[in-house]
């Protein structure tokens, strides 16, 4: 689960590091500038915590996804994506009942090298580290972002975790064969578990280095992935490459290479060679715009940065489709393509003002009112105003990247329509005086506020009282989060990036038993949808299981749940010394492994670019 909003995990990081970043900078002594090959990634925030167990946004998964290993990963280039074993030798072998998954993972993998092994000395990777990393998942200690991914999923976990998350005590599900060979014992059937290995809460952790840094463990991570962090704080994280990380030779083909489509990177002379090919990695952590393009076009700071909205007229020539001016195209690579995810709204189904009713009378009245809500709301104003209009305004819930897309949905719930609007309320006698008051949080931003009025506006179209739409600002996304998760909102905004390329992961989000405190921050209740959602969690993909998934997206569209979405454009540019193709998105870092920068400085390259 990744909700983000910009600017939320920034804040919410600053203050995670008011004691941490020091704490880390004093027991590693600074952190000297790295020598060779060194890519320097920006981003727009700083990871609230390194431990994969806590590994809830974009910010933490880039750093955890290279310093640890998942037993899969998705083709660097391939889209739509694509898994490939990472850690694994292969896919699963999978029981005809869909409930055993057998899975091995490679002999040749050992942990970094760190004070929290006996002499110093890292070991090898096991089964039994998977297990354990699986195990905290379900420790209440721990406090797991990610345990919703196999909550009732695995044979025993609960039973294991309401007897005292004893780790020497072992899971029925969880059965190692031998050092290299687990067998995952499922309560029933679950088509995305091995989308779910993919992720950074799957990361595996060794016992030894979460036992010896206790609390100080979100801050100092021991994995065997690609990279080793040397240093850390709230600006920026440095690493090393990890000498024991050992995988087979990049296999461009393999990885879905289009000569078409990325014949221009300068991929090709990658092919055949072990990764990573960098000397060290720098990831700087830029939460403000200015200062992010102010330190990319200097030509020797950053390697590469996201576009930042303001910036989009400047680096584009043309918009649709997309072109890229000519002083850009001459000076840096570029990208651009549709997020992995969503914008959406939503009400507080579970306020009896507006929501569900037990009164049948009283429940269509309060479907009417919120219809007319999403009748006012102009998608196409919001992406022209905040997106530059290169996003994508799309009806319902499932996202366009994903296979169960829907195109032939009905577009007239992403239609602003007036006249609609104040029908449905006259329709079922809502009056000035009768308008409900809502709440409506959102992050203290001068964005978020101007997204704001923009919708106060459009609601007075419709005769809404515009002091009847109540504001409520958060400093911080952990702050906002906990106000939506203890259902204190009437009206929110959120972004959902998805976890995996799979439509079930946004249908969740409206799925009864995950409301409040769960994912299910609408606290939608339809039996028909929950009863079509049990049937589909079991299904593999195909058409009949894409039948449910549309089914489902038809209610929440119908009874006026959510005002969906729009998916954002990325737009990516980096400098041309750097072989690489950069993904944010499901890929999250996995793409740094593969990157390599050409070996000449980098003030030469931007004084020859003056010159010429």
């Amino acid at each position: 689960m990744r909700r983000s909003s910009s600017t939320s995990a920034i804040a919410l990081a600053a203050r995670a590091f008011a004691f941490g970043g020091a704490l880390l900078l004093a027991a590693c002594g600074g952190s000297p500038a790295p020598d060779g090959k060194v890519y320097r990634h920006s981003i727009d925030g700083t990871p609230t915590s390194l431990d994969p167990a806590q590994a809830l946004t974009i910010y933490s998964s880039s750093v955890v996804v290279n310093v640890y290993d998942t037993l899969y990963r998705y083709k660097y280039l391939a889209r739509p994506y694509e898994l490939t074993p990472n850690l694994a030798v292969g896919m699963p072998e999978v029981s005809g009942d869909g409930l055993v998954y057998t899975f091995t993972i490679r002999d040749d993998a050992r942990f970094t090298d760190d004070p929290a092994f006996p002499g110093g000395t890292g070991r090898a990777v096991t089964v039994h580290d998977l297990v354990y990393s699986l195990k905290r998942h379900f420790d209440p200690e721990v406090r797991s972002q990610g345990a919703w991914l196999w909550t009732d999923r695995i044979v025993g976990m609960a039973e294991w975790a309401d007897a005292g998350a004893d780790y020497d005590r072992p899971v029925d599900g969880l059965v190692p064969v031998d050092d290299h060979t687990l067998e995952i014992r499922l309560t029933e059937p679950y088509p995305q578990l091995t989308y779910t290995l993919a992720t950074a809460f799957s990361a595996i952790v060794p016992r030894e280095a979460v036992e010896h840094y206790g609390r100080e463990f979100g801050i100092r991570p021991v994995g065997s992935g690609p990279f080793r962090l040397t240093s850390f704080d709230s600006s920026k994280a440095t690493f090393e490459v990890n000498p024991h990380f050992v995988r087979d030779p990049l296999d461009l083909q393999a990885e879905g290479f289009d000569a078409a489509r990325h014949g221009g990177l300068g991929l090709e002379p990658l092919d055949g060679r072990r990764y990573p090919f960098l000397d060290a990695m720098e990831m700087h952590f830029i939460e403000e715009n200015a200062a992010r393009w102010s330190s990319f076009v200097r030509g020797n700071e950053i390697h590469t940065l996201r576009v930042p909205n303001e910036r989009v007229d400047e680096v584009l020539a043309r918009r649709s489709p997309i072109e890229f001016a000519d002083d850009i195209v001459d000076r840096y690579h570029a990208s651009s393509g549709l997020e992995a995810g969503f914008v959406y709204g939503g009400f507080n189904m579970a306020d009896p003002r507006f929501g569900h009713h037990d009164d049948p009378e009283r429940d269509a009245a309060n479907r009417a009112f919120r219809c007319a809500v999403r009748d006012a709301f102009d998608w196409q104003a919001r992406n022209e105003t905040f997106y530059h209009g290169l996003a994508e305004v799309f009806p319902g819930v499932i996202p366009p990247v994903v296979p169960e897309f829907d195109p032939d949905l009905s577009d007239a719930s992403i239609t602003r329509d007036v006249d609609r609007a104040r029908e449905r309320l006259d329709a079922f006698g809502w009056t000035t005086e009768s308008l409900p008051t809502l709440t409506h949080g959102y992050i203290a931003t001068v964005q978020q506020r101007q997204m704001f009025e923009q919708l106060r506006a459009q609601l007075g179209d419709i005769g809404y009282p515009v002091d009847r739409l109540v504001p409520e600002t958060f400093a911080t996304f952990g702050d906002y989060s906990r106000a939506l998760s203890n259902s204190r909102l009437d009206l929110f905004y959120l972004a959902w990036t998805l976890d995996y390329p799979d439509a079930q992961n946004t249908l969740q989000l409206f799925y009864g038993p995950n409301a409040s405190p769960g994912s299910n921050t609408f606290n939608y209740r339809n039996p028909e949808f929950d009863a079509l959602y049990e049937t589909s969690r079991t299904m593999q993909p195909g058409p009949e299981r894409t039948a449910l998934y549309r089914r489902m997206n038809r209610l929440v569209v119908d009874d006026c749940v959510a005002i969906a979405g729009l998916s954002r454009t990325r737009i990516h540019l980096w400098h041309r010394n750097v072989r690489m193709l950069p993904d944010r998105q499901i890929l999250g870092g996995y793409f740094i492994r593969f990157v390599d920068v050409d070996a000449v400085n980098d003030d030469k390259v931007d004084d020859e670019k003056d010159a010429g």
